[in-house]
């Protein structure tokens, strides 16, 4: 590995989470005495892995400014869009000049608090001697169903399926050109590994812990805040 390859995070932090019902975008609800952003983005400092981390919040958004961690020196704020897609590709391009082609970009999800600086570790230390890059993901115990209008028309084959969680880690030019190119095409990109297969690339798939869970319902911050305790 090329020791002067440098890593730098992206959060997208500009989603409005309606599954929560809640009167504030999920990023910013209450959990464990602090808000959820700031566990997530305090996981991945911890991990001492990070340059800097972009994170892209809304231009309306009123919370972000209180929060004594946006005033962190390697926490930089940039322009999050309308989708995911187009946060990713704000805090890539914030942080031309900064990041070189080969450096590393590790995407993360401001909504999984319970991240491990384990989990980031293991990502780094098997990803960077492979060119392309990769996302963490838990294998499937569930059995799955294809559906159309509530009936089911096949069982999947759960062997080959696996949940993608995040960080997502690619290099940062290929991770740019290819949301670039998605957005030219107006293809669906709901994670970065998508936007990499969009390019004909194989990304690599590592297992990451399952208590790396993702805060969509207003249940799942009681589960985060046990995980939390348990970890």
């Amino acid at each position: 590995m090329n020791s002067s390859v440098k890593f730098w995070g992206i959060v997208p932090a500009a989603g409005v989470g309606k599954r929560m019902l809640a009167d504030r975008p999920k990023q910013y609800l209450p959990l464990a005495g602090k808000t959820v952003i700031e566990h997530t983005l305090n996981r991945l400092l911890d991990s001492d892995v990070f340059e800097a981390i972009a994170v892209a919040i809304s231009p309306e958004d009123p919370y972000w400014p209180e929060l004594d961690i946006s005033k962190h020196p390697k926490i930089l704020t940039t322009k999050g869009g309308k989708e995911r897609a187009d946060s990713v590709l704000s805090g890539l391009k914030f942080l031309e000049g900064h990041a070189a082609e080969d450096d590393w970009v590790l995407v993360h999800d401001a909504a999984r608090p319970c991240i491990t600086s384990e989990d980031i570790n293991l990502l780094v230390k098997t990803l960077q001697a492979v060119e392309i890059g990769g996302i963490l993901a838990l294998p499937s115990h569930d059995t799955l169903k294809n559906v159309e209008t509530n009936k089911i028309t096949e069982t999947i084959d759960r062997n080959r399926i696996w949940r993608a969680l995040t960080p997502q880690m690619f290099r940062y030019s290929l991770l740019k050109n290819a949301l670039l190119d998605a957005a030219e095409k107006q293809a669906v990109v709901t994670d970065e590994s998508s936007a990499i297969e969009l390019q004909g690339f194989h990304p690599e798939i590592i297992s990451g812990r399952p208590d790396n869970i993702k805060i969509t319902r207003p249940e799942d911050l009681a589960l985060a805040e046990f995980y939390m305790e348990q970890q």
